[in-house]
């Protein structure tokens, strides 16, 4: 059996990452420079060999995605809820300093997904890769919270280290044959 390689792509820039606003699944569009952070990446994206595209339905991630696919020459992409970033509850849209004061946790928000939810959904994605994607190499576009913690799942709590922000525009790799492991994580916006 071959091994399934999957890279996991931070969708690029929006208003709310310069803000530091609590984005989760608010619809929130790519700016500028966003944009122009992943068509910058996805020359380097394009020189790996990828066998398909997922994306979160989320716009941002679908608009990196098709920007992505664009250099590629994949045709189709496909969304899947999978991919989806951590949902925040009534905390969406508040400055991260707003929710502190308010909150001594992102658990405590009301609606917010918990750490034991966004850990099961990172755990979740792994296993539908490995089923429904084996022996592929897959590029998936998705959030910098969910993209967190597969990498926490796949490395035991080590990657990312504590207070590290994974940047927009960022390219981290797993390899899975008999069990996931991390291949190369790079916090830093591809081809910066």
């Amino acid at each position: 059996m071959t091994e399934t390689v999957l890279g996991l792509f931070r969708h690029g820039q929006t208003d709310w990452n310069i803000d530091l606003r609590l984005q989760g699944t608010a619809d929130i569009p790519m700016n500028e420079f966003g944009i122009a952070q992943v068509a910058n990446a996805a020359k380097h994206v394009a020189n790996q060999q990828w066998d398909l595209i997922l994306s979160s339905p989320l716009g941002r991630a679908r608009h990196s995605a098709e920007i992505i696919a664009d250099h590629t020459g994949h045709g189709e992409i496909i969304e899947t809820d999978h991919l989806l970033e951590r949902a925040f509850g009534i905390g969406e849209g508040m400055l991260y300093s707003e929710w502190h004061d308010k909150f001594a946790h992102l658990d405590e928000i009301p609606g917010a997904e918990s750490t034991a939810q966004i850990t099961r959904r990172a755990e979740q994605l792994l296993t539908f890769i490995e089923r429904e994607y084996p022996s592929q190499r897959i590029l998936a576009v998705s959030h910098g919270a969910l993209i967190r913690y597969v990498l926490d799942v796949v490395s035991d709590g080590t990657i990312p280290p504590a207070g590290e922000r994974l940047q927009n525009a960022s390219l981290h790799v797993l390899r899975h044959l008999e069990g996931w492991q991390l291949d190369g994580w790079a916090p830093q916006p591809l081809g910066s």
